[in-house]
Parts: C-alpha cells; sequence; structure tokens
C-alpha cells in the first residue's frame, strides 16, 4: 500500500482499506485515491451500497459537487458558512446531531429556512455499528427527529450519516427499514480538531486537486478554516467547472 492510500484512509477515518464490505462485518468508511481529479474507491462499492439506498459518490459524467457538513456542536462559524453558500447559491447538507438543535435553536430553524437539507446524524453521536438492538438503533435517529420538529415545525429529511463513517450491514439495513438513505462522503479532510486547525493552504491542498465529478464533500461545521476559506473554496470550484447539487438529485 503507498503512501497515498495510507493519508487518504487516515483522512476518512478508516484504518482498514478493501474493495467491497462483507456481509455482517462492522467497518470504518475508506476511501482509497489514485488519480487526482477521479473518483476514488470506497471500501464498499456502489453497486453494494445500493441495495441499502447508501451513496458515497454521484455520477462520473457529470461535474456536480454535493456538499455536505457534519455539525456536532456550534463553534462560531456556522453564521459565516451559511453567509458564503447563499452568496454562491449553494444548497448544502447539515448533518446533525441532538446537542447542536438543542443548543442552536435559531441556527437549526435558519438551516431550514435557507432551503439547506438538514439530515440526520444520530441523536448522542455513537459508535452506531456496536448498537445490535433495533429499538436503540431506532431511537437514535427518531428521537432527533422529534427534536428537529420541535424546533423547526418542519421533518427532517431522510438521510443519515453513520457517526464517524462506522457502520455495518446491519445498520444499513435498518436505516433503510427506516425510511433513511445512509451518506457516507468521497472527499474529506482532516479539519474537526479545533485546536490543531489545518492551514488555509494547506486546506486548499486537500480540497482543490482531489475534487472529483459526483463528489459527496464532507466538511465540519466546527472548523474555523472552513468558515474562513469556504467563499473562495466554492468560487475556485465554479472556476474549475462545477455546480452544486441537491442530495436528492441521486435519488431521482
Amino acid at each position: 500500500m503507498n503512501k497515498k492510500y495510507i493519508i487518504c484512509l487516515i483522512l476518512a477515518f478508516s484504518t482498514v482499506f478493501t474493495s467491497t464490505a462483507a456481509a455482517g462485518e462492522n467497518s470504518n468508511w475508506g476511501l482509497g485515491f489514485q488519480q487526482n481529479g477521479e473518483q476514488p474507491k470506497g471500501n464498499a462499492d456502489s453497486g453494494y451500497l445500493k441495495t441499502y439506498d447508501a451513496v458515497y459518490v454521484g455520477p462520473a459524467d457529470k461535474k456536480t459537487i454535493y456538499l455536505t457538513f457534519d455539525a456536532g456542536y456550534e463553534n462560531g462559524n456556522m453564521p459565516s458558512i451559511l453567509d458564503s453558500l447563499k452568496k454562491h447559491n449553494a444548497r448544502a447538507t447539515f448533518f446533525v446531531v441532538g446537542h447542536f438543535v438543542q443548543a442552536n435553536q435559531e441556527l437549526t430553524r435558519r438551516l431550514a429556512d435557507e432551503g439547506h437539507t438538514v439530515g440526520n446524524h444520530t441523536f448522542h453521536h455513537p459508535d452506531m455499528s456496536k448498537i445490535a438492538d433495533v429499538d436503540t438503533f431506532k431511537k437514535e435517529l427518531t428521537s432527533l427527529e422529534e427534536l428537529y420538529k420541535e424546533t423547526t415545525g418542519k421533518d427532517m429529511s431522510r438521510y443519515y450519516r453513520p457517526p464517524q463513517g462506522k457502520y455495518s450491514e446491519r445498520n444499513l439495513a435498518q436505516a433503510k427499514e427506516l425510511g433513511y438513505k445512509t451518506v457516507f462522503w468521497s472527499l474529506a479532510y482532516v479539519d474537526w480538531v479545533k485546536d490543531k486547525q489545518p492551514g488555509r493552504q494547506q486546506a486548499f491542498d486537500k480540497l482543490i486537486p482531489r475534487i472529483h465529478p459526483g463528489a459527496i464533500v464532507l466538511l465540519h461545521s466546527t472548523s474555523k478554516t472552513n468558515a474562513d476559506i469556504l467563499d473562495e473554496l466554492l468560487t475556485r470550484y465554479e472556476e474549475m467547472g462545477y455546480r452544486f447539487g441537491a442530495l436528492d438529485e441521486l435519488y431521482e
């Protein structure tokens, strides 16, 4: 395994890379990049994921980017992120947890009011691959649904992202049974450590060369770097000929 593979797997929170997920086994979502500008390979292929209404990347023949943010807590960056998205008329998907909604009701309502998709990142952000009990798995999702409805008056979109990308075939099946579509990602970088934020150029070095048609980009809204660079990042993507799409397009 070469250095590029190792780096990419770390960035995707993964320690193991295989061509497909083995049935019944717990796994960490992982990616392998071979060529800049081309879609990476996931450790579960698109055909396997499709059987569970799960995705990690869009069509390879369309220069569309699907922006997603994981929102565990508010670190003062969300208003700037939303302003940049609004400037570019870009609709993103925000995967929120219970604490974020409880502590940031106005921001949560702003997400909904400005046309962004709000997806389910579970109420407590546990390792879902270790939850075997169906009722416990269900409660992590439905508790957040109920809180979001109480806060915004709107139903939560049925998109689910497993915390830390940890999943099992059982999880994928359970999510599908609950009417959820599981969304992984095809581009991410180490942006979530509050006290070790990447520099501006470091971020661009990760996010520009590896962008690709159909990319589902994972960014963390807690990242000050992301808030600082987002306007320029979106501008540079547009200059490369990309448009920003909504996750709904992947299921049309």
